[in-house]
């Protein structure tokens, strides 16, 4: 099953679950329930916090939610695998959070702790899928690097970024 967030970032070959890390888990959630499907695919743009390139695709497996007040020294939590001590940099570990990175200097924190990349969703598809043993896994075009740009490069970039995620679904035999 191919899923996406909704709203400006819809496919016709993919089911909207809703923009941000609750509404994603709620209705992913209720999708598996009904669908039982064998695997999830979830597709989106990304925002880079130190390297790579504009409107590559990176496939990530693995994803937390850490926030910038942690970054910041002002938080903690409880949540089970939020530590991030033994991440490999082969690892394309993405971050989940309810909003966007566009303070460079922190961005390069969040890289600092082993993170490449954010999506606001991918860390919900893939706690829904574990809960359900589903093998899960994003597939993300990069529209911005996580700085004072963030929105206008995502704006710029982001019909471009739609089209090439389209293509490489199809070029997997995905669609």
């Amino acid at each position: 099953m191919i899923v996406c967030a909704g709203e400006c970032e819809s496919f016709s070959f993919a089911t909207p679950i809703g923009i941000g890390l609750v509404n994603a888990a709620i209705n992913l959630t209720k999708l598996v329930l009904t669908n039982k499907p064998k695997e999830l695919v979830f597709i989106g743009t990304a925002g880079l916090y130190k390297s790579g390139k504009i409107l590559e695709i990176y496939e990530s497996f693995e994803a937390r939610n850490l926030e910038i007040s942690k970054i910041l020294g002002f938080s903690y939590s409880p949540l089970q695998g939020q530590n991030l001590t033994n991440v490999s940099r082969e690892t394309i570990l993405t971050n989940s959070s309810n909003f966007i990175t566009t303070n460079k200097e922190l961005a390069h924190k969040f890289y600092d702790f082993g993170f490449f990349m954010e999506n606001m969703e991918l860390y919900s598809i893939l706690e829904v899928g574990k809960k359900f043993e589903i093998p899960s896994y994003g597939i993300l075009c990069a529209t911005n690097f996580c700085d004072e740009n963030a929105h206008a490069d995502f704006i710029k970039n982001h019909n471009d970024a739609k089209k090439r995620l389209e293509e490489y679904v199809k070029s997997k035999g995905l669609i």
